[in-house]
C-alpha cells in the first residue's frame, strides 16, 4: 500500500499520488465425497507506508501456538454452485466452509487517482480523521495496487467459494469507480456479521525494503471505534495467515517493519479501528523493490499469494 493510504500513512507524507495458473490442486473432500481426487486449473487473470515507529506483535508468530496444520485447498465444486438462482434466493452451499462469511477487501480502487476530490474528503476513524481513501501505489513499471489487490481478491474468492463459504467484496471492479471509503470498508464487514474479514494491499517503501507483513488491531476505545472484543481473534487469524502465507509464497518476512516477525500491531488505521468482527490487513510484499514488484506482477505468484491467504483463513475458520 502507499505509503499516502490513510490506511498506511506517515504524518509526514499525506497528499494523494497519481502514478497509478496454472496451479494444480489435489485435495481429498471430506465425507461423502471422500476419495475424490479432483485437479482445476485457474488462469492468470488480470491484473503506507507502515509507520516504522509501529509495534511488533508481542510474540513471534512463529513459534505461536496457533500453527496448527492448515485446511487445505479442495477444488472439487460445491454440490450446487454458488450464486443466485435468478429469483433473490441464495442457492445453497456445501463444503468444509459452508456457513461461514468471509469479506475480502482489495485495497484502493483504479479510478482514485481521477475523484482526488471525493477521496480527499475526510473521514471519522474513531480515533481521529482521515481521507476517504487514496489512489495506491504501484510498481516502477505501472502495474497499480489496485489491479494487483482486486486480482489476488477474485483468485482467494474462488477458493473460498469452492469450499462452500459465502464471500463479499468491498470493491469488485464495477461501479463506482473510486473508494469505498475506509469506513465504508470496515461496515462492509460489520454488516455481513463476517467470520473473518481480510484486506488485501502492496506496500511503497525504498527499493530493498522486502517481504511481507501482517498488520493486527490493537486495542482501541475511542469515538466509534472499539476493538477491544476483536484483538484476540484478529492475532489468531494474522498468525495463521502469516504461516500459511509464507510457506505458500515463500516471500520473507518484511526487513523493514515488525522486527523480524511478520506482524505488526497499529491503532491509527480507519479499516481495523472501525471493525467489530476479526480482521487483518496484509501487505503482500513491497512493490517499489525491483525483486518483490517482479514477483507480484506474476500471475502464478499471485495465485500462490491466493493459496497462502485461503490456507490461513480456512485455519482459522476451523480451529
Amino acid at each position: 500500500m502507499s505509503y499516502l493510504d490513510p490506511e498506511f500513512e506517515s504524518s509526514e507524507r499525506r497528499s494523494a499520488r497519481r502514478g497509478p495458473l496454472l496451479v494444480s490442486l489435489a485435495a481429498l473432500v471430506p465425507g461423502a465425497l471422500l476419495g475424490w481426487l479432483v485437479y482445476e486449473a485457474v488462469g492468470e487473470g488480470t491484473s503506507g507506508d507502515s509507520p516504522r515507529a509501529a509495534a511488533p506483535a508481542a510474540a513471534s508468530w512463529r513459534t505461536s501456538a496457533a500453527l496448527s496444520s492448515p485446511v487445505r485447498s479442495a477444488s472439487a465444486p460445491p454440490s450446487a454452485s454458488p450464486g443466485d438462482d435468478g429469483k433473490g434466493a441464495a442457492t445453497a452451499r456445501s463444503g468444509p466452509l459452508a456457513g461461514k462469511v468471509i469479506v475480502i477487501d482489495p485495497g484502493h480502487n483504479q479510478g482514485n487517482f481521477q475523484h482526488l476530490t471525493e477521496i480527499n474528503r475526510q473521514v471519522d476513524i474513531g480515533t481521529n480523521w482521515k481521507e476517504c481513501d487514496t489512489t495506491g501505489t504501484s510498481t516502477k513499471a505501472g502495474y497499480t495496487e489496485a489491479d494487483f489487490t482486486l486480482d489476488v481478491a477474485h483468485r482467494l474468492r474462488t477458493l473460498l467459494e469452492q469450499q462452500g463459504a459465502t464471500v463479499k467484496l468491498t470493491r469488485d471492479g464495477d461501479a463506482p469507480l473510486w473508494g469505498p471509503c475506509v469506513t465504508e470498508r470496515a461496515q462492509i464487514g460489520n454488516e455481513a456479521h463476517a467470520d473473518a474479514a481480510l484486506s488485501i494491499h502492496a506496500d511503497d517503501s525504498a527499493e530493498g525494503d522486502r517481504g511481507f507483513h501482517v498488520i493486527l488491531p490493537g486495542t482501541v476505545h475511542a469515538g466509534a471505534a472499539d476493538t477491544r472484543p476483536i484483538v484476540g481473534p484478529s492475532h489468531d487469524l494474522g498468525v495463521r495467515v502469516a504461516d500459511s502465507f509464507l510457506r505458500e509464497t515463500r516471500e520473507p518476512l518484511s526487513n523493514y517493519v515488525g522486527e523480524g516477525t511478520g506482524l505488526v500491531t497499529r491503532t491509527d488505521l480507519g479499516g481495523l479501528n472501525l471493525s467489530t468482527v476479526p480482521k487483518v490487513f496484509i501487505e503482500c510484499g513491497n512493490m517499489r523493490d525491483s525483486k518483490d514488484s517482479a514477483l507480484l506482477a506474476k500471475g502464478a505468484w499471485r495465485q500462490k499469494a491466493a493459496q497462502g491467504l485461503f490456507e490461513g483463513i480456512a485455519d482459522f475458520l476451523n480451529r
